[in-house]
């Protein structure tokens, strides 16, 4: 920023001593071969942004978060070369909000979608939209307005596909490019030979997919060098079905959910991870990108709670094991390398505006943005979190199946160490000191009872103001 500031003092002195030795339009084409030389010189101060969001991955299915199915050395490697984060939260338990909340930057529900898309009548059932209005913030819209060149890589799930034909393409949304699955308005006919996950007639079979979402963002990179890019790379590993290879894909509901499959999926998500951060290295990016690592959701199945590291609940539920994920930022030169944040509290929300600031440009004042900048927290500095983090999962009764214990009420609220789930009738208050009890074990709400009264209270409130 020091170095633009001073670009554009000299500009603008060089500017008043051609004028006065050049006619004016020679004068007027320097200034504009100058202008447009600090205008590139500006975009490569831009660093590019990949956003890693894996598909229904546990936080206990990393080996550096606890995980002990399979190796992990590539996603582990993210940690050691730049910051881990123990305390990130998505905006919803479930796919559809997961991924509404990361691109506006806002509770998803204030857009009318709080469980999964699927078909209109599904959609119709529960009360939701059939897809994000177009109007909504896109962090990608924003960026593209500040000279990023923009990617959308993967899974979508926020409108389109089954029979709901009318979602907006990508470009509403600020992409440039996008390379999508079956739940998105423009599938890829690589991908997509039925309006299904997967099928055996697909060109690109479902074990070589992941490959293939990583070739495509590897190329889209390679197209734009020397222009910032942000980049979704959204697999849908490790997403049921787990179909490791040829050998064993055999269609049905229910097959392929073994613990032997997810292994093999995870072992080779991990292996992509590791092919997509040495084609950064091969294009020379890899000091100039910011690599963000996540996922959208808790596990499903969890394989009693091992693929959530021992917290309670997984997919679609708002205890811990729905909504933490694992969080690693890495940034060669800027972000500590093998740093650990135990303590800054971030969610998913958060990154419209962090991305703002990591990208050089601001949200739209009129946004309504429910997010913080909490950036600073990239490069080495503990922060505070200070608005309260609200989430909503189960409306009109609809819930996934949960075992007896990790069904959760259908709204939640963490403010500080204090987490507080309740119905929205206002039954069956829980409270939790996650600082003590992270697992969710003891309710406490008798025992803090003008706590739990005030959480309640913001809960209910946040609840009422929802469309």
């Amino acid at each position: 920023m020091k170095n633009e500031c001073k670009i554009n003092s000299m500009m603008g002195n060089l500017g008043g001593r051609l004028s006065g030795v050049l006619k004016p339009a020679a004068a007027i084409a320097c200034l504009l071969i100058i202008f447009s030389s600090h205008q590139l010189f500006a975009a490569a101060q831009k660093p590019n942004i990949v956003f890693i969001l894996t598909d229904d991955m546990g936080y206990g299915d990393v080996g550096c978060y606890g995980g002990r199915f399979v190796p992990t050395p590539n996603i582990d490697q993210l940690a050691k070369e730049g910051t881990k984060f123990t305390q990130f939260y998505v905006a919803s338990p479930i796919c559809s909000p997961s991924r509404t909340g990361f691109l506006t930057g806002m509770y998803p529900a204030r857009w009318n979608i709080h469980s999964f898309l699927q078909t209109r009548a599904g959609n119709r059932e529960v009360g939701q939209a059939d897809f994000l209005d177009p109007k909504a913030p896109s962090i990608a819209r924003t960026l593209k307005a500040a000279g990023y060149t923009t990617a959308h890589i993967g899974k979508w799930h926020m409108g389109g596909g089954r029979d709901v034909t009318n979602a907006p393409p990508f470009s509403a949304y600020g992409f440039d490019e996008h390379v999508s699955t079956y739940e998105s308005p423009e599938p890829d006919p690589n991908i997509t030979a039925m309006n299904w996950i997967w099928s055996a007639q697909d060109n690109v079979k479902r074990w070589d997919r992941s490959a293939y979402f990583v070739d495509k963002s590897l190329d889209f990179l390679r197209r734009h060098k020397g222009q910032p890019c942000y980049v979704n790379l959204w697999p849908d590993d490790v997403h049921t079905p787990w179909v490791p290879e040829a050998a064993a894909a055999r269609p049905g509901t229910g097959a392929h959910e073994s613990k032997a499959e997810f292994k093999r999926v995870l072992a080779e998500w991990d292996r992509q991870v590791g092919r997509f951060m040495a084609g950064l290295k091969e294009l020379g990016l890899a000091e100039s990108t910011i690599v963000i690592f996540t996922s959208d959701n808790g596990p499903m199945p969890d394989f009693k709670h091992e693929r959530t590291a021992g917290l309670r609940g997984h997919k679609g539920s708002l205890y811990e094991g729905g909504t933490r994920m694992p969080f690693i930022v890495r940034w060669t030169g800027h972000t500590p390398a093998g740093r650990v944040d135990e303590t800054t509290v971030l969610t998913a929300v958060d990154f419209f505006p962090m991305f703002c600031k990591l990208g050089g440009t601001t949200p739209a004042k009129d946004g309504n943005f429910d997010g913080e900048d909490l950036s600073r927290s990239f490069f080495g500095e503990t922060l505070v979190r200070k608005p309260p983090i609200f989430w909503e999962f189960g409306r009109n009764n609809t819930e996934f199946p949960s075992p007896k214990g990790d069904h959760s009420p259908n709204i939640a609220v963490r403010d500080g160490k204090w987490k507080l789930l309740v119905n929205d009738d206002g039954t069956g208050a829980e409270l939790y000191d996650l600082d003590a009890d992270r697992n969710e074990t003891e309710n406490i709400a008798e025992k803090n009872a003008q706590v739990a009264s005030r959480l309640k209270e913001q809960a209910l409130s946040w609840k009422k103001a929802l469309p």
